[in-house]
């Protein structure tokens, strides 16, 4: 079991969709998140004077988590936003809908540090591919000695961990072959990092497909099938399926019958991932089946749910 991370919300206006302050204990990185008609109440905290890095953040319908992102630094972060929020044709960027400030409360944070996390963040959104970036390149980090580069690498981390809880997967990465597969047995509590592989299909045009659950996302495995051709109705995943067609994700395969993951896809659902594979509506929870016991997916989660109620007891 893996260690728990207590994570501080403080909504600072009391209401969910306004501004908020985000910390993890005994880190010295510090968070706040507002909309962009709560700007002014952000640009007047303490944080936003201080050098640090921020994300501007829009809704972006030709990606595929629907998100269209900026990433920048500045010594002044306040500074920076107030340019970003002035109109386009006056320098300024009017895509964003909500700025995310990222700064530290012991006022450490240098230029050189404000640099480093800029490269690493670009970088990171950019393999991550969660998002459109509006930034072109990941500009060169500053150098830095090899204490400080390990306490941004550190930065980061937990940056990673705060930003998903707020609604900001720009950084969260998709698991690699090695972090997959590993399967445990289908009996296990579906908490674990690692659910069991599930597989859809054969069908009869010989599709098949692999996919595992991974840190509470549901995720297709590279090198699964998909049918060639949309066949349903349009049900909101047909775009879906379109954006993984057009950005490299699902090609031909070699005999051209069929379509490939090149790499490993999250999906909302196993019904999304379903729907994707055989090109119309479906129904994941019995399409998804635990390989080589039949177990269907919904079947698998109340076996954990009923585990979880006999170990609690009367």
């Amino acid at each position: 079991m893996s260690d728990g991370k207590s994570i501080r919300l403080f909504l600072a206006d009391g209401t969910p969709g306004g501004l908020l302050t985000a910390e993890i204990m005994n880190w010295t990185g510090h968070v706040v998140a507002a909309p962009r008609s709560d700007l002014a109440s952000l640009l007047k905290r303490p944080e936003a004077s201080r050098t640090g890095i921020y994300i501007l953040l829009g809704d972006d319908a030709k990606s595929l988590g629907d998100t269209i992102a900026y990433i920048g630094e500045g010594d002044d972060v306040s500074k920076r936003l107030y340019q970003h929020a002035r109109p386009e044709d006056q320098g300024g960027k009017d895509f964003w809908n909500r700025a995310i400030v990222l700064t530290s409360k012991d006022t450490n944070l240098t230029k050189a540090h404000a640099r480093y996390l800029e490269s690493r963040l670009i970088t990171l959104a950019q393999q991550a591919n969660r998002a459109v970036l509006v930034n072109g390149t990941a500009p060169p980090p500053l150098p830095l000695p090899e204490a400080d580069i390990s306490d941004m690498e550190y930065f980061i981390a937990q940056a990673k961990i705060v930003l998903p809880v707020l609604g900001v997967n720009l950084f969260r990465s998709l698991p690699s072959a090695g972090e997959t597969q590993q399967a445990p047995s289908a009996m296990q509590a579906t908490s674990s990092a690692l659910s069991p592989i599930f597989q859809l299909g054969p069908t009869k045009e010989r599709i098949i497909a692999t996919a595992q659950e991974v840190d509470g996302e549901f995720t297709v495995l590279s090198g699964s099938l998909a049918r060639l051709k949309w066949i349903g109705v349009d049900d909101g995943y047909l775009r879906l399926r379109e954006k993984l067609e057009e950005d490299g994700t699902l090609v031909l395969s070699n005999d051209s019958k069929s379509r490939v993951f090149t790499r490993n896809q999250v999906f909302t659902s196993p019904s999304a991932a379903a729907a994707v594979i055989l090109g119309r509506s479906a129904n994941g929870r019995t399409n998804w089946k635990v390989q080589d016991s039949g177990i269907t997916y919904g079947a698998w989660q109340s076996q954990g749910i009923d585990q979880a109620l006999a170990e609690s007891g009367p």
